[in-house]
């Protein structure tokens, strides 16, 4: 049964000197979406230094969180995200100031959500589709997707995509600790804290501008790479540690056989190197075992601190939250 309070979207737009582009950002946005009382937007201007407050507010947007200086694009979304929620967002819409996504397609991308069939939806940019993308950069962005399904458990076309809608309870839950960007991490978080996920196809605009998030697309794989292997080793430490130690320490015992033989035949005293790279490799191993048990404790310290932060957040931004974007069963799927 669906409660009578009032439902209200968040639009938030992450601005880095966007002053060209944002008005057709805001053109596109639906003025009303169905299941929501209320569509606001939200211009996070993160440093600019031409018109792009001034272009927001001329085009009619009251809402803003300003930052003196470049703050990156994580701090941007979780800066946009807690004055959302504080202004009582039920459902918080992310889309980026270059035009790069079809704001009118924000209505698909929340009805999900509305409807209770998703904690979080993902705009899938089909990049395979996508001309200006090199044949290189389609196989990054299907290697890296993957990834992140893996190590999430989830199965999400597009991870990088930044067209997405999260609902009020899964923001409550979700911590962004990268400053390089949230989306990996956040469908990481989401997958290992049992929400739903779902995304839905789209095409992009044309190609406004070059992306200001990283200076080259090897860069931007290399923060990816760190951010996705940060992620996994903060939710299943034990998974990568344990079998790492295991394989040294299974390592460790050829140049300790090798070592054996000789000793037996009487030659060993000129191997002397097998026992050295025996020992090594077995340090090694038990250092990862050793690591791995350290990590898991601290991850069991994290869970309750995480805990303790959303009982935090929910004194913060008090308010019942609405059946239709409440907690889900886990699980992905594709919508439309």
């Amino acid at each position: 049964m669906r409660s009578i309070r009032t439902v209200k979207v968040f639009v938030q737009i992450p601005c880095l000197n966007e002053e060209e582009t944002l008005p057709a950002v805001l053109a596109g946005i639906p003025e009303r979406i169905d299941g929501a009382d209320e569509v606001h937007i939200l211009v996070i201007d993160d440093g600019s230094s031409d018109r792009t407050v001034e272009v927001a507010r001329e085009l009619g947007v009251v809402h803003f969180v300003r930052h003196t200086r470049n703050m990156g694009l994580a701090r941007a979304f979780a800066d946009g995200v807690d004055y959302a929620l504080a202004h009582g967002a039920d459902v918080v819409v992310n889309t980026d100031g270059d035009n790069q996504y079809p704001s009118e397609r924000i209505g698909d991308l929340v009805a999900p959500v509305i409807d209770g069939r998703a904690d979080i939806v993902i705009g899938d940019r089909q990049t395979s589709t996508i001309e200006h993308f090199s044949p290189l950069k389609r196989m990054l962005q299907r290697l890296g997707s993957w990834t992140v399904n893996k190590a999430a458990g989830t199965d999400i076309p597009d991870a990088a995509s930044g067209f997405r809608a999260y609902s009020r309870e899964a923001l409550m839950r979700l911590n962004v600790v990268t400053s390089f960007s949230y989306c990996m991490e956040t469908i990481i978080q989401a997958g290992h804290k049992r929400m739903r996920l779902a995304s839905i196809p789209i095409t992009t605009n044309a190609k406004t501008r070059e992306s200001r998030l990283f200076r080259s697309m090897w860069q931007h794989v290399a923060e990816s790479s760190r951010a996705i292997i940060r992620s996994y080793l903060m939710f299943r430490p034990l998974a990568f540690l344990l079998p790492l130690g295991i394989l040294l320490t299974v390592l460790s015992l050829i140049p300790f056989v090798r070592y054996l033989v000789l000793w037996l035949s009487g030659t060993s005293g000129d191997h002397i190197q097998s026992l050295i790279l025996g020992a090594a490799l077995l340090v090694g191993g038990l250092l990862s075992f050793a690591l791995g048990l350290l990590a898991d404790l601290m991850r069991i310290n994290r869970i309750l601190l995480e805990d303790s932060l959303e009982r935090t957040r929910r004194l913060q931004y008090p308010g019942a939250v609405d059946a239709a974007v409440h907690r889900l069963d886990a699980g992905s799927t594709n919508v439309g």
